[in-house]
């Protein structure tokens, strides 16, 4: 029999606990725990959150990999995409590519009586993904581009949509420039409008059929200025990228999601040095309250430890009694404080309670992450850390003579 465990058992769930100072002292370390749990729980899941659906948001506006011409460089007047050396079949035969599509851009000035917005007009054709878009629509549709001809919707952001007072089947005219060339306007019709929570995106692109991009910039009818490479899992990039670079030709270049937008690639990597950060604070916060229940339990339990020592217990047990009769505490809070964290991120995730300015966090409502492998790591480690942390102050057992143990009152 397990000597330690077992009176450590029995000590946990004696009555005797009810009506004395343990009952305050039990509870303080229980709320502890749960408090460290639940503000863990929340942290980790709304920054890895915050982490993904940014990321996810980035990524299926404008594809998890993007391929452009060396050309091109930092322009958004796309160059044509080089053919040698590109091979889109092998591409679209990766394991993680999920789908493909083509594009080409050119910038332009949208004007009316109401107001005008420089924009980037992002030319689509018949095999852009409007099922990945969807999530993005306020109202009206994505286009529907067949590249028979030259297809006249467009759908632009709620931002553009509220400068220039659009709404779905308003007409707008778009001005196109070229050097040394007159101005050249082209009329659409608004078909959709939509929203994705990135200023930089909102602000600026709107999306309509290739053919106008190709006829702008002199492009021939299977010439592109671009590919979007869409994988099955936002985390597939890494690991692709080197792959997809092989596939591309040295005249084209790839770029990542993440890589567009550095300023908020920036700010989304502070997230983990503040969950970090926080995380510590309340491990550091629970490990001091479990310690201060252990020793003043020690202190209570004077009495017994004298008379275990007298019985031929040795040091070792008893530290070891005391140090799971601790721990045996912490359970209730640790079940506590999971069932009142993850009920809360759940109320979140199901009703987005919490509302954000998107200007300023990028999401309208505070998304979180349910990691299963997270959840049960932090329940986990810190049982464990506080386990540690109780071997030093359990050896003030050892100083316990136990003749004045016994006539300790």
């Amino acid at each position: 029999m397990n000597f330690p465990l077992y009176f450590s058992r029995k000590i946990a769930f004696s009555k005797d606990n009810k009506n004395n100072l343990s009952r305050v002292i039990i509870f303080i370390g229980r709320l502890s725990v749960a408090l460290g749990i639940i503000v863990s729980l929340i942290t980790v899941s709304t920054g890895f959150g915050s982490k993904k659906a940014i990321k996810e948001r980035l990524a299926d506006f404008s594809g998890h990999i993007t391929v452009r011409s060396t050309r091109s460089n930092s322009s958004y007047n796309t160059s044509i995409l080089d053919n040698q050396g590109l091979d889109l079949k092998k591409i679209k035969e990766l394991p993680d590519v999920e789908s493909v599509q083509k594009y080409a851009t050119v910038t332009g000035i949208m004007r009316n009586e109401h107001n005008f917005a420089g924009i980037i007009f992002k030319g689509v054709g018949k095999d852009f993904d409007s099922l990945r878009f969807k999530k993005f629509l306020v109202t009206g549709t994505s286009p529907k581009v067949t590249e028979k001809g030259y297809y006249n919707g467009v759908t632009i952001s709620q931002k553009i949509a509220n400068d220039l007072h659009l709404k779905v089947k308003d007409s707008i005219v778009t001005v196109f420039s070229k050097a040394d060339q007159k101005p050249i306007y082209r009329k659409f019709e608004v078909v959709g409008i939509y929203r994705t929570d990135i200023k930089m995106i909102d602000d600026q692109f709107v999306l309509g059929g290739i053919n106008h991009v190709r006829k702008i910039q002199d492009m021939k009818p299977d010439e592109i200025g671009g590919l979007d490479i869409f994988f099955k899992n936002v985390n597939d990039i890494d690991r692709n990228m080197p792959e997809i670079e092989k596939l591309i030709g040295y005249k084209n270049y790839a770029e990542k999601a993440t890589e567009k937008f550095p300023q908020i690639t920036d700010w989304i990597s502070i997230f983990d040095t503040n969950i970090a950060l926080i995380i510590i604070i309340m491990l550091i916060v629970v490990v001091i309250n479990i310690i201060m229940v252990l020793l003043i339990l020690i202190i209570e339990r004077t009495n017994s430890i004298g008379l275990l020592k007298t019985l031929g217990a040795s040091n070792a047990q008893i530290r070891a009694t005391f140090i799971n009769y601790t721990l045996i505490i912490m359970i209730p809070g640790l079940l506590y404080g999971n069932a009142i964290g993850l009920g809360l991120i759940l109320i979140q995730k199901f009703f987005g309670i919490i509302k954000l300015n998107p200007e300023n966090y990028y999401v309208s409502t505070v998304p979180v992450d349910l990691n299963p492998i997270a959840i049960i790591s932090i329940s986990l480690g810190i049982l464990l850390i506080s386990g540690l942390a109780l071997i030093v102050p359990s050896y003030l057992i050892s100083k316990i003579s136990p003749v004045k143990a016994i006539k300790y009152n």
